[in-house]
């Protein structure tokens, strides 16, 4: 029997996997919280909400709010609280934080890392947000795409200014953690469209990725997962073009039996167990079990990973992520 490691691999490379992967089970590492890799003094700087409590600022000084029974966080953006109300002026605003923190605080760390069995699993590096994630959380969506319309000079700029702060980041997690995996969050669309068309994504957007990802890759990193839980069938090229290995949260709007017959073998596909058509206070095994049959039996077996459409092991509604890793379960021992 394959590892859980081995398994993915022969799966999104066209080979000879012995059963579906079921989830994020490849991704999930020893005392790791969501599943995956996700503490270090960078990212642990200010604080972040939790479901249902008050709001907190991030180290980027943004304010988020996680309101009870949503999937996660997002940043205010009410007249006190939003750190960019002019792109022309990021520079006075807008400050990175800090990346250069000693061994010592790395070190407490090191343990649950040290731990992960990387002959088992990948040892995966959660990073978010990603970089058009960021650009809005600092000065809301409406501001954000108008910025790319109206001052495509300084948008470049604040972009790069993130992009450089994330290759920091990066050459902190490479130097310390060493990971195999990177799963990287950046939602680029709603459930119908991109949020920018291809070409001006193609000039802002790919780009910074190419750099990032890039990065990564030569540094021993042998996965790139991305999540975007949205349409974006029309940016897989510039995904292939980015590095990208696994497009993770593709909901089945995008058609992801015609995704993979284009394009599998460049690039797979994680997901089509759509949030909205399951993780609801009326699911049941049977409700769920049932749409995770429809995704395998129209996906197949290669180039595709059947999983939850949200950005980490879980759901909203607590039970519904179990549910689907039971189906999987089941259909995985029929096959046997």
């Amino acid at each position: 029997m394959l590892t859980k490691r081995q398994n993915l691999l022969e799966t999104i490379k066209g080979g000879n996997p012995d059963r579906f992967v079921n989830q994020y089970e490849a991704f999930v590492c020893t005392d790791a919280i969501y599943g995956m890799i996700m503490g270090d003094p960078i990212s642990g700087q200010g604080e972040f909400p939790m479901p249902g409590g008050q709001p907190a600022k991030n180290g980027w000084g943004i304010t988020f709010a996680w309101p009870e029974g949503t999937p996660g966080a997002f940043p205010l953006h009410d007249a006190e609280h939003k750190v960019l109300k002019d792109i022309t002026k990021w520079r006075e605003f807008v400050k990175a934080p800090k990346t250069d923190f000693p061994p010592e605080a790395w070190a407490p760390f090191m343990p649950a890392i040290e731990a992960i069995d990387r002959n088992e699993v990948f040892a995966t590096a959660f990073v978010a947000p990603g970089v058009f994630e960021q650009c809005h959380h600092l000065m809301g969506m409406e501001d954000c795409l108008m910025g790319f319309y109206e001052e495509p000079e300084e948008m470049h700029a604040l972009i790069d200014y993130i992009v450089e702060y994330e290759l920091r980041y990066a050459a902190e997690l490479v130097k310390y953690y060493k990971p195999d995996c990177i799963f990287h969050h950046d939602d680029w669309g709603s459930s119908l469209n991109s949020f920018m068309a291809p070409e001006m994504f193609e000039e802002f957007i790919v780009p910074a990725y190419k750099k990032i990802y890039g990065f990564y890759k030569a540094n021993g990193v042998e996965l790139i997962v991305h999540h975007s839980d949205s349409y974006a069938a029309n940016l897989v090229p510039l995904m292939i073009e980015m590095g990208i290995d696994i497009w993770q949260g593709c909901i089945s709007s995008n058609n992801v039996p015609k995704l993979i017959k284009n394009y599998g073998g460049k690039i797979s596909f994680m997901g089509d167990i759509d949030n909205s058509l399951i993780d609801n206070e009326a699911w049941t095994q049977e409700s769920v079990g049932a749409e995770v049959r429809k995704a395998v039996k129209r996906c197949g077996k290669h180039y595709y990973i059947p999983c939850i459409t949200q950005g980490g092991p879980g759901s909203v509604y607590p039970g519904v992520y179990e549910a689907i890793t039971t189906e999987l379960n089941q259909i995985n021992k029929e096959l046997l």
